[in-house]
This record gives C-alpha cells, sequence and structure tokens, in this order.
C-alpha cells in the first residue's frame, strides 16, 4: 500500500486520507471526538481495479471474491436511505430498511417480472418461483365465495387505504344462473341482489387503487433512453 504522506493524517485515534486540516463534523472535536474513526475525501473504490471505468459514486464497492468474499456489500443491521436507489444485482436483507427515496429495482429496469421465489413445498430439491399481477396502477385486490347473504364485507382498513371509487366487482355464479347484480358499495360493503330473491351463492373478486400512495407513473420520460 502506497501513501502520500501529506494527504494521509492520524489525528489522535482518526485516520485522515484528505487535505490538510479537513475535518468532518460528524467525527467530532476534542472532547466529542469519536475514536477509531475515519474519513476519506474524494471518490472511494474497493474491490477489483477493473469493476468501475470511472468515478460513478462517492463509494463504488465490487465484489473480488477474496477470501470467498462472493458479496460486493454485507450489512448486519439496520440501514436508513435518504436519497434514491438504483438496484441492478440482488440483495438479501435480514435487518430493518427504511427509506425516503425512491426505489428503483434491477427488475423493474430490465423489464423482469417482480416475483418470489421460496423452496418447493412439494418436490424435494426443486424451488417454487412465482410471478406478481402487473397493471398500470397500485391496486389491491379482495376475494372469496359468499352463500346465502347479500354483503359482501371489505376489509375493514380498505375505508383508509383505497378510493372508494376504483372499486370493481366481479361475480361469478356457483351451481346456477342467479341474476345477481351489484345494487350499491361504499368504503366497507358491496351489497347485491338475485333475481326473485333467490338465494346468493358466487364467487367474487374486488379491486381497488391505493389512496394512501401517490398514482403509479406509468410512462415517463427518461435522460437515457438505452437505460
Amino acid at each position: 500500500m502506497a501513501f502520500i504522506f501529506d494527504e494521509v493524517q492520524v489525528n489522535d485515534g482518526q485516520f485522515f486520507v484528505a487535505e490538510n486540516g479537513k475535518n468532518p463534523k460528524a467525527l467530532g472535536e476534542g472532547e466529542k471526538k469519536v475514536k477509531h474513526s475515519a474519513y476519506i475525501e474524494g471518490p472511494l473504490q474497493v474491490g477489483n481495479d477493473g469493476d468501475f471505468s470511472s468515478a460513478e459514486g462517492t463509494v463504488m464497492i465490487g465484489a473480488d471474491g477474496n477470501a470467498g468474499a462472493s458479496k460486493a456489500l454485507s450489512v448486519k443491521g439496520d440501514i436508513d436511505q435518504t436519497g434514491n436507489i438504483t438496484q441492478t444485482g440482488n440483495i438479501t436483507q435480514t435487518g430493518r430498511f427504511t427509506t425516503s427515496g425512491k426505489v428503483t429495482c434491477g427488475s423493474l429496469s430490465s423489464g423482469l417480472p417482480k416475483s418470489f421465489d421460496i423452496k418447493h413445498p412439494s418436490k424435494e430439491g426443486w424451488r417454487l418461483r412465482y410471478a406478481c399481477i402487473e397493471g398500470p396502477e397500485a391496486g389491491v385486490y379482495y376475494r372469496g365465495r359468499l352463500k346465502n347473504q347479500k354483503i359482501i364485507k371489505l376489509p375493514y382498513y380498505w375505508k383508509d387505504l383505497v378510493s372508494v371509487d376504483s372499486i370493481t366487482v366481479q361475480l361469478q355464479p356457483i351451481g346456477a344462473h342467479q341474476d345477481i347484480i351489484v345494487k350499491r358499495w361504499d368504503d366497507e360493503n358491496i351489497y347485491l341482489q338475485a333475481q326473485g330473491g333467490l338465494p346468493i351463492n358466487c364467487f367474487y373478486h374486488v379491486y381497488a387503487e391505493r389512496n394512501d400512495i401517490d398514482k403509479l407513473e406509468v410512462e415517463y420520460e427518461v435522460d437515457n433512453p438505452s437505460t
């Protein structure tokens, strides 16, 4: 390891790689000094020397595989994120992740489906992967069966979760045609009616758009069309 000694200082338990006189506020001074802390000015690259062709960020981390270190970054603990994240690799998160910025995952930017992948529940040595239904809204659904009743009771929290005007209902009668219609609905119930007062026996799907978040921006312009 080579040093330019006029840019490297050891300051009573603190290690600085920066211009002389730099003292980051977060590391403190005097009695408030954070011992055994370090500060590096400018872009920092960790990993193989060829992982990056230009300075893409303040910290650039690549996986070099030394001593079995297959991951580029391993964090045990909580992560607080206040900016935007663009994710093109895999993330395994076992702590708490809190973000106030925008998260763009590889599966979104590359057009791959959003999915879950689990150990197969029935076949030893296999895995099971399901993809999410996708559409131009942040939608939720509620499904089930209604028998000898006329009211579909929605989850109690839907009144604070969805826009009532966005609710749609699909009905599938069981056993015989019952000419079921939706009479009306509100943020708690779907009220049905069958021809001639016949007992209702049907499956139902109720869909709605979430109102607790901004509407999904379906089409948007980008600076670099190739990404």
